[in-house]
């Protein structure tokens, strides 16, 4: 099929969705296997629009479900292809157990995972409870913060998933509709540079290879179960260095520079909050506001990379600061937040011990905003100042009713 081409401009007016559509189809995929789900489906809508119009020529397959979904991206990765798809909330939580196999068999896979809460009660509205629920599936897994990021994540995925030295599915990740449904300035590779960067897609083990037949799917019980495993874990703790390779090249490429812990103001900050997701730029502008008018030293950390974590960046950039809100947008469940546990997993063994707190916020889309922010640095900046925590390690913010908090820091 002669594909037909798209004309781009230097700048386009896309939402994280689109960018995420507009990554598919530079990067030649071959099969998109989906169910659509709120507030993803533009992602997958826009790619089959491309295709009924004649703009790729890869193959768009309509499932009755996100576990049929993921199932058939894994039945076309293993047969040879590139292959990729999207979800949120729900649909993620119907997709988990194959998450696994897709990892397991070393399959590259890229998810964009649009990040929604989960029921009950129902709510289409961004929270990260599906991010955090992938945290243990063995995908690599990557935050974008606005629809610019989605677009370079989402085409960074397929390089990253399919390196020699990798060979692992990637979660392209972005908020729900703060970023999905947002509509901003893009600047989007040419395709031919975008398809060059990428590269071809190599075939590794592919079950359609009929002169080197290979197996997929095996059973290891107590024997090999364990060997398997580590091996996993190692491509997948080891892939940090193939990402940041990734990042380098892209910024040689586009001028746009990616780490895979991203911070601002810390340099000379004493309090800190660690993010994922829009809410980083949201803390830019909060941070900006409150060293003019308040001179208070505040500064932001976000992990630019959830799996593997990147537990000696983060604590290195907390290394000099006295006081940390670690920032949860996911109900906990009956614990902290998951953040929280990173990041004091991260500081624990490190010279400085800051005093390290749980702040839940934001669920089910619920608006954290910059006069919002400015209060949690001013009492992060109070506890700094004496030396402990004014209150519980957990406080639920910015919700009605009686304040809740929990977890006495003298463990009362």
């Amino acid at each position: 099929m002669n594909k037909k081409v798209m004309e781009l401009k230097d700048v386009e007016v896309w939402d994280g969705n689109m960018a995420n559509s507009q990554a598919f189809r530079q990067a030649d995929v071959d099969v998109v296997a989906a169910y659509p789900i709120t507030p993803s489906t533009a992602t997958v809508e826009n790619y089959a629009m491309f295709h009924a119009n004649g703009y790729v020529d890869g193959e768009v397959i309509m499932t009755e479900s996100e576990h049929a979904a993921m199932s058939g991206c894994i039945g076309a990765g293993a047969a040879g292809g590139r292959v990729a798809t999207a979800t949120s909330s729900q649909g993620l939580a119907l997709m988990i157990e194959t998450l696994y196999q897709a990892s397991g068999m070393r399959i590259p896979v890229v998810l964009c995972l649009v990040n929604r809460a989960l029921a009950a009660p129902l709510n289409v509205n961004g929270d990260h409870s599906d991010l955090y629920l992938t945290r243990d599936a063995g995908w690599i897994s990557i935050d974008a913060f606005n629809p610019q990021e989605a677009y370079d994540m989402t085409l960074m995925s397929f390089k990253i998933s399919e390196h020699k030295d990798v060979r692992l599915p990637v979660i392209s990740n972005q908020d729900g509709f703060m970023t999905s449904h947002t509509a901003q300035n893009v600047k989007p590779l040419k395709d031919e540079v975008a398809s060059k960067f990428v590269g071809d897609y190599l075939q590794v083990n592919a079950l359609l290879n009929f002169d080197k037949p290979v197996t997929h799917g095996v059973q290891t019980e107590q024997d090999w179960h364990f060997e398997h495993k580590a091996k996993q874990h190692a491509a997948l703790m080891s892939s940090k260095k193939v990402i940041e390779e990734t990042f380098a090249e892209f910024k040689e490429l586009t001028g746009r520079e990616y780490k895979v812990v991203e911070q601002y103001k810390m340099d000379d900050a004493d309090v800190a909050i660690v993010c994922l997701g829009s809410t980083y730029e949201t803390a830019m502008l909060a941070i900006d506001q409150i060293r003019k008018e308040e001179g208070i030293k505040v500064g932001v950390v976000a992990p630019r990379l959830f799996r593997p974590f990147p537990l000696e960046e983060v604590a290195a950039s907390l290394q000099n600061v006295k006081a940390v809100a670690c920032m949860d947008r996911s109900a906990p469940g009956g614990t902290v937040g998951t953040l929280y546990n990173e990041i004091s997993g991260a500081l624990i063994n490190t010279p400085a011990r800051p005093l390290v707190t749980n702040l839940i916020y934001g669920l089910g889309g619920r608006d954290m905003t910059i006069a919002g922010l400015k209060d949690i640095f001013r009492t992060l900046d109070k506890d700094a100042k004496a030396g402990k925590i004014s209150g519980n390690i957990q406080t639920l913010v910015g919700v009605r009713g009686p304040a809740l908090s929990y977890y006495n820091v003298e463990g009362k």
